[in-house]
């Protein structure tokens, strides 16, 4: 099986000389659901920075479903990777909600009814479809979180990205962008700090703290060593248990 994700030895240093990764290997198969976490710093964001090109690698390879990141690459590694930012106001900018998740496709050169039902699919799967000719300056937060990972889902990506998905959600929101991105058949890597969340939706996890993976396992297992949580200045919330 050709991996969805494949990362050999990736190293990075920024241009001011701090080295951010220094040497990640990572494999991620088609359908895995998996969280990366760690503290502030960690080299999470550079990681996945590298996934569609937005940083190039300075040393190391990375492939997504056997087609390498690199610069020839770089239009259809950007469709088969999909990003979703932590502020969807980062990523919403049309007039309607259906004219935002056009865009992408669009720019991908799809036009006439393909467009129209990569659109109508996207807003289906995350529940938006009856805002399709609403402003998203009149959406709550949580419908603008939602919108934003159908913009991504139009395009159709190989891997979905998600930056810190349940920042900022009342409990509420929180629950129905969990209920969508579980009903999503995607490969999802999820950057965040939130870990209930990280264990209600994906089954693995990798810890990263210093530009290196220092744990990769079954999301309950690292959760619960708290020992492990402790060293890299990660909690559980007060009165959290992991269930037995």
């Amino acid at each position: 099986m050709t991996p969805a994700l494949l990362v050999e030895r990736l190293a990075y240093a920024y241009p001011d000389g701090t080295q951010a990764l220094f040497g990640v290997d990572l494999r991620i198969d088609p359908g895995e659901r998996v969280a990366v976490l760690g503290p502030n710093g960690a080299g999470k964001t550079t990681m996945v920075m590298h996934l569609n090109g937005v940083l190039q690698a300075g040393a190391g390879r990375i492939a997504v479903a056997g087609l390498p990141v690199e610069k020839a690459n770089l239009k259809e590694i950007r469709r088969r990777v999909g990003v979703v930012f932590q502020d969807p106001d980062d990523q919403l900018f049309m007039p309607t909600v259906g004219e935002d998740v056009a865009f992408g496709p669009a720019n991908f050169g799809v036009t006439g009814a393909a467009l129209g039902t990569a659109v109508s699919s996207a807003l289906d799967a995350v529940g938006m479809a009856h805002l399709r000719d609403k402003s998203p300056l009149h959406l709550s937060f949580g419908q603008r979180r939602r919108v934003a990972v159908a913009t991504v889902l139009a395009c159709d990506p190989e891997i979905l990205v998600l930056d810190e998905p349940s920042a900022n959600l009342e409990p509420i929101a929180r629950r129905e962008l969990a209920e969508v991105l579980l009903s999503l058949n995607r490969t999802m890597l999820m950057v965040t700090h939130d870990l209930p969340y990280a264990l209600q939706l994906c089954p693995r996890s990798i810890l990263i703290d210093g530009g290196v993976i220092v744990a990769d396992g079954p999301t309950e297992k690292i959760l619960a060593d708290t020992e492990l949580l402790a060293q890299h200045r990660l909690e559980l919330p007060y009165g959290f248990r992991i269930p037995t």
